[in-house]
């Protein structure tokens, strides 16, 4: 696919504002942190990978800007980081941008610095995307039904995907397969993003209710479940979208393969386990309504929990950039990362 979810175009971040899909592709222009970290939070950008690489951005944004001072920077950083809590690689990146400003006198120089820095977190993304589905290609036989959960696509990172990576990488390597999306409530990025970023690269798909994923299990119509990451810990239990805990949980049930494509970069060994993830809970309107449609009552209480916690006895395998780790996962993890 060749929309860009993230680009540098003339002294400005250029986000394509992913609420407007699959009716509009509208590119929204940022040159502030702040304004950065609102579109975060508002999901104009979404996707680990892809928050990472526009927080790098943002912090670029804030060297750039006339007058820039220590605390400046210290500022946007901070409204950058408050932005979303789950997906680990908004903090790796920031703090990744940290080191190169903390002990440096803000000028034009260290502006450049930090500029460059941005290009460099987004194109080793985009390299850590094609190595992850270069490993994972040869996981998935020819032939199969794979089941996805959210978007973990090239608009959620640099460019080529992880789960949707690997799919892609297959495709490539010959093999012919499909592709079950689930629409992922509340905010649907999988009937939005996925459905519409396969159709872009003409990837077979089917749309199918969340509820209805442990259905096509249970009638042997889907052969393996390939998902992203928002953050691993170091035993690799993995926070994903809300929703994926379930599909695990029916995939172990009926002995299919769950497998989760991530860089290094979503790999948080600071965390002992998944239970020290913090999971993002998000606005109610994102579930009694979609747009301008309503359909709850007036008053209704709402819990919107964004993301959920796999268990890594769940996981089959995580595919990462070093290669396909199997459990235990701790050991290898710490030994490619550490």
């Amino acid at each position: 696919m060749t929309t860009d979810a993230v680009r540098w175009h003339d002294h400005a971040l250029e986000l394509l504002d992913q609420r407007a899909l699959p009716n509009q592709v509208i590119h929204l222009r940022y040159d502030s942190a702040e304004g950065v970290a609102r579109a975060i939070r508002d999901l104009v950008v979404r996707g680990a990978p892809a928050i990472g690489c526009a927080a790098a951005y943002g912090m670029a944004l804030a060297g750039a800007a006339p007058g820039a001072t220590a605390a400046t920077l210290r500022a946007a950083h901070d409204v950058l980081a408050a932005s979303r809590p789950t997906a680990v690689n908004l903090f790796w990146a920031l703090d990744r941008q940290r080191r190169l400003w903390e002990h440096a006198t803000p000028d034009a120089a260290l502006a450049q610095t930090l500029l460059a820095e941005a290009h460099a977190v987004l194109r080793e993304d985009l390299a850590m995307n094609h190595a992850i589905g270069g490993h994972g290609a040869g996981l998935i036989p020819d032939g199969a039904r794979v089941l996805t959960h959210c978007n973990a696509g090239a608009l959620a990172t640099a460019g080529h995907g992880t789960a949707l990576g690997v799919i892609r990488s297959a495709l490539h390597a010959g093999r012919k397969l499909t592709v079950t999306a689930c629409e992922t409530r509340p905010v649907l990025q999988g009937a939005r993003l996925t459905v519409w970023e396969l159709m872009q690269d003409g990837i077979p798909v089917t749309l199918i209710p969340d509820n209805a994923a442990a259905h096509l299990m249970s009638r042997g119509e889907i052969d393996l479940v390939i998902v992203g990451a928002d953050r691993i810990a170091r035993n690799g239990d993995t926070a994903n979208k809300i929703g994926t805990y379930m599909h695990a949980v029916c995939a172990a049930r009926h002995g299919i393969p769950f497998y989760v494509a991530a860089p290094s970069s979503t790999i948080d060994l600071t965390l002992a386990d998944g239970s020290g993830i913090p999971i993002e809970e998000r606005a109610a309107a994102e579930v009694t309504g979609y747009g301008s449609e309503r359909w709850a009552p007036a008053g209704a209480r709402v819990r919107n929990p964004a993301f959920d916690v796999t268990p890594a006895e769940l996981i089959t395998a995580i595919i990462t950039e070093r290669g396909v780790a199997s459990a235990p996962f701790q050991s290898t993890l710490e030994r490619w990362f550490l």
